[in-house]
């Protein structure tokens, strides 16, 4: 797969506590379009979305904007922290805000994977405002735990890959059965993304520490739902992306989000898990046709 990919700026910003965070800075401020943040699943990184911001930035979706891509702390370029308790949803929402007071960034349209979309509802309670329209990648108020465990049992875990035929093959070992739609390119593809750095060194992409967070799960038990956190997002447009084998993001909790949220739009990634991997072109065009509607949608008076 060969995805066009916009020049982006790498720009540094500190965390309240002093931490290093990273963004990947596509477009121009002073673009038509509405603004973009992308977040990025637990063990993920803002190198996730190359080919989907690079597609929005250039102006596929009808006007060029500006898309910023997060790395949490603790992954991708962003400092690890010294406290592993620190990688929190609580602490890391604060990071995002500090980051938006940092780039000015009044209002945008959020596109957030797994964890991503967790920090996407969360914004509903602490900056509503910010938020233009949401895409919400294979997650939602409830977490299967099925999911959880498959997720928990690799978090930290994995053999460090010697090359990227190698890198291939673990994460076709690991994932095959669930991403079943994928070509060698697109596992290819995805296997630089999860472990080459800028410069092409090869090597796990976030803090091993993060397995620590997951350790204390009950799963024997239902987790935490954000339904009120859901909720908050009722007030603008929102496109909930499902992967078709998904094992974290049910049938029954997609169908109780289209309830609560009559005007949700809805998309399946045919042959592919949790979470999507926003590489293929249906998906991006899909996303793009909704944020180009939200340009031509006047903001809602509040």
């Amino acid at each position: 797969m060969s995805l066009p990919q916009f020049p982006f700026e790498s720009r540094f910003f500190s965390a309240v506590d002093g931490l290093r965070l990273h963004v990947r800075d596509y477009g121009s401020p002073l673009a038509a379009g509405i603004p973009i943040v992308c977040l990025a699943g637990l063990t993920r990184n803002s190198a996730d979305f190359g080919p989907l911001a690079s597609a929005l930035a250039a102006g596929q979706a009808g006007e060029k904007r500006r898309v910023l891509a997060l790395d949490y702390r603790g992954r991708g370029l962003s400092d690890y922290d010294p406290d592993w308790k620190n990688y929190s949803l609580a602490v890391e929402n604060g990071d995002v805000l500090s980051i938006l007071t940092a780039l000015e960034i009044d209002a945008a349209i959020f596109i957030g994977t797994s964890r991503g979309g967790l920090h996407t509802m969360l914004l509903s309670a602490s900056r509503p405002a910010v938020l233009r329209g949401a895409v919400l990648n294979d997650i939602g108020p409830v977490l299967e735990p099925r999911g959880m465990a498959r997720i928990r049992g690799y978090v930290g875990k994995l053999p460090a890959p010697r090359s990227i035929p190698d890198a291939v093959d673990l994460l076709k070992e690991m994932m095959s059965e669930r991403f079943n739609g994928l070509s060698r390119a697109d596992w290819e593809t995805y296997a630089k993304i999860t472990f080459t750095d800028a410069v092409g060194r090869i090597g796990p992409r976030y803090d091993q520490n993060l397995m620590k967070t997951l350790i204390g799960l009950d799963l024997e038990q239902p987790l935490p739902s954000m339904w009120p956190q859901f909720d908050g997002l009722r007030g603008i447009p929102l496109l909930i992306l499902r992967g078709a084998n998904s094992d974290l993001l049910s049938v029954e909790t997609l169908n109780e989000m289209k309830a609560r949220h009559p005007g949700a739009e809805t998309h399946t990634v045919k042959g592919q898990g949790h979470a999507p991997l926003l590489l293929d072109q249906e998906t991006i065009a899909r996303i793009c046709a909704f944020v180009g509607e939200i340009d031509r949608t006047p903001a809602r008076a509040e």
